[in-house]
């Protein structure tokens, strides 16, 4: 049953490519952007590269997460969830997982390039993905939880960000700080643990969020 989940997921995903590619277009152009926009001076970048790659795969992320549950709500969906057999809790944990699929894990394979576009040194790069790996799925579950909330609303797109974004601030300070010690030699152990850490509490206590979020969007 789980398996048959994720492949349903999965192929109702691939069906609208369009807004796959949507946050892999937003974050490779909003990266390259900034060495245009700031001086071209590989010094300058690649001090701001951590934190120019994780806004950029923050913002990223939450693109689209509006239509998570959307399709679901509109077409009955939703309600046929609350009776199977399966808890909606792991429904809901299996939705972002392959949502993470299918828009997180790109955004970590891409952020190889972008490093190197903002000249990030090479003996950091694996830091730089590791931390990424940890921290984009936290935004997942994050996003998600606000997808709940706001899934009833016919302008919940606007409201999304404003409920999530304050709460995505740690998991940005971590991740960025991960990303520069190792830049500059240092040991990034700390920051990483913080990232697994909370990734762990994300799994375990967003999808009983999501969850009453997705009951009462549909009682009311």
């Amino acid at each position: 049953m789980i398996t048959a989940l994720i492949e349903r997921d999965l192929r109702l995903a691939y069906r609208r490519r369009g807004e796959l590619a949507t946050p892999v277009i937003f974050f490779v152009i909003v990266t390259a952007l900034f060495p245009l926009a700031l001086n071209p001076d590989p010094t300058l970048l690649r001090t701001l590269a951590p934190g120019v790659i994780w806004v950029s795969a923050l913002l990223a992320v939450l693109i689209g997460q509006d239509s998570l549950f959307k399709t679901d709500y509109e077409d009955g969906s939703l309600e046929l969830m609350l009776l199977s057999p399966i808890t909606l809790e792991w429904i809901v944990l299996l939705r972002v997982f392959t949502h993470w699929l299918v828009t997180g894990l790109p955004l970590v394979i891409l952020s190889l390039l972008m490093a190197l576009l903002l000249d990030y040194p090479t003996h950091a790069l694996g830091t730089l993905v590791m931390s990424l790996f940890l921290g984009t799925p936290i935004l997942s579950c994050l996003g998600a939880v606000g997808a709940s909330l706001t899934v009833g609303l016919r302008r919940g797109f606007m409201l999304l960000p404003i409920l999530v974004l304050p709460l995505t601030v740690p998991v940005l300070i971590f991740g960025a700080a991960a990303a520069g010690r190792a830049a500059v030699g240092d040991t990034a152990a700390a920051p990483l643990y913080f990232l697994g850490a909370m990734l762990m509490l994300a799994v375990t206590l967003a999808p009983f969020a999501i969850a009453a979020g997705l009951r009462i969007s549909l009682e009311s």
